[in-house]
């Protein structure tokens, strides 16, 4: 009894969580009305629903006549993780509003997975988890794509900002953001930015292509309709890390589960496929791919980070680096010299650096956030190399475990790499979902 329950809570967190962002977005301006930032009463309720999940986790095995914890090496990398984390942030700044933050990103999910992966699951319940996603992610991807056509006017009828492409600590969230310099808007869907929705889409992406390798041709004109919609939300999220992680999902898929034979085959053409675009989509609009700006915050940022692990090998406290240190921090922007600052003048909080001089405001110094753009080097620059090796050799074991389970390791596989060049795990449709699939699959043996 206490299973089924936790398991039909469990399925509809993971139905509601990609739609998070849309609904505390509208929920705040019915109740706030517009211009305000979320209340933190409706952003929690994934976390208060994780809680009852846990809740009945725990119950569920404190009935179990084989009540003995036994620790493997999986549990033991997340509990000296969550030590280092506790001592550093002790002996470092201390601020523990601040730790708090970092523990909502880097610890809940991982909790989550050391709680949850000592009851059983059910088989209907990974059923029921991939059927509810794939079918939550064509209605993500469809209105994603409808979102390119829709007016600002609509956005702000919801709640959203009438900004876009800028993340307000304060304020109401941007309803899309556009690639610098070419006005091309990329879509978001549902969830709080297009890095997001990317990411959050690789799940059922993942799952649409293990569907194609069972042998149910009836059920393959379905699913390669929901790949088409899934695939096309993915482009226009001009996300490039994204596109990056679907395309070693595509590949690794081709040569892993597909049959031996065949497998060459659907490599050379995925690959070649995905060049071909690639290449086309650059010639076309070389702003739009390229984006140099991007790029370059994308080899300096983590670069930055390097040096600052280096710097400070013990590491410097949970929450200084990463979202949580965007939640604490003034919100600014970089603009290449020369550029025009008078858009912003109407809008004292946001502060503008334009050649890497502050323009605005001009009666103080801005407190930028300590973005890595990369997860791995914001272990490492809040927990220490310890901090990194560790959290590296966590993520390292949790793949060979999944080897046998392509429709949990292709997404986490993607995941992990989309880890390299952003902070991948933040989004908490991605890392709750996944850590709870895990779980399911990682079953620690009693």
């Amino acid at each position: 009894m206490l299973q089924r329950v936790r398991e039909q809570v469990a399925l509809l967190l993971i139905g509601l969580l990609p739609l998070h962002a849309f609904l505390v977005t509208v929920g705040t301006k019915m109740l706030e009305g517009p211009g305000h930032a979320p209340l933190p009463v409706l952003a929690l309720w994934k976390e208060i629903l994780l809680l009852v999940i846990l809740l009945l986790a725990t119950a569920e095995f404190s009935v179990q006549k084989q009540r003995r914890i036994r620790f493997d090496r999986l549990d033991a990398c997340i509990l000296v993780l969550l030590a280092l984390s506790l001592l550093v942030t002790a002996l470092t700044h201390g601020n523990w509003k601040l730790y708090l933050f970092g523990f909502k990103y880097d610890f809940i999910p991982l909790i989550a997975f050391l709680v949850l992966r000592r009851v059983s699951w059910s088989t209907w319940f990974q059923r029921a988890a991939v059927a509810v996603i794939m079918t939550v992610g064509g209605m993500v991807a469809l209105y994603g794509l409808a979102t390119l056509a829709l007016p600002m006017s609509f956005f702000r009828a919801l709640g959203y900002s009438d900004l876009h492409s800028l993340y307000l600590p304060g304020g109401p969230l941007a309803a899309f953001q556009q690639v610098g310099g070419a006005g091309v808007r990329r879509i978001q869907s549902t969830l709080s930015g297009p890095n997001q929705l990317g990411l959050w889409l690789l799940l059922p992406w993942s799952f649409c292509l293990v569907r194609l390798s069972l042998k149910k041709p009836l059920k393959h004109i379905r699913v390669l309709l929901l790949l088409s919609a899934v695939g096309l939300a993915l482009l226009f999220t001009f996300s490039r890390t994204a596109w990056l992680a679907a395309l070693v999902i595509a590949v690794v898929f081709a040569i892993k589960v597909m049959p031996g034979q065949r497998a060459g085959k659907h490599l050379i053409q995925l690959f070649g496929a995905g060049v071909i675009l690639l290449v086309v989509a650059t010639i076309i609009s070389p702003t739009t791919v390229v984006r140099f700006a991007s790029s370059r915050d994308h080899l300096l940022k983590p670069l930055a980070a390097a040096q600052s692990v280096f710097a400070h090998p013990f590491g410097q406290g949970l929450g200084i680096a990463g979202p949580a240190s965007n939640r604490v921090s003034d919100a600014c922007v970089f603009l290449e010299a020369g550029a025009d600052t008078g858009w912003a003048a109407d809008r004292p909080d946001l502060c503008v650096f334009v050649g890497g001089e502050q323009m605005q405001p001009a009666d103080r110094a801005c407190s930028c956030p300590f973005v890595t753009e990369n997860w791995y080097l914001q272990t490492g620059v809040e927990m220490g190399l310890l901090g990194f090796v560790i959290f590296l050799t966590l993520i390292i074991l949790v793949l060979l475990q999944l080897t046998a389970v392509p429709a949990v390791f292709l997404p986490f596989l993607g995941i992990s790499v989309a880890g390299l060049f952003l902070h991948a795990w933040e989004e908490s449709a991605v890392a709750y979902t996944l850590w709870m699939l895990v779980a399911a699959q990682i079953q620690q043996k009693r």
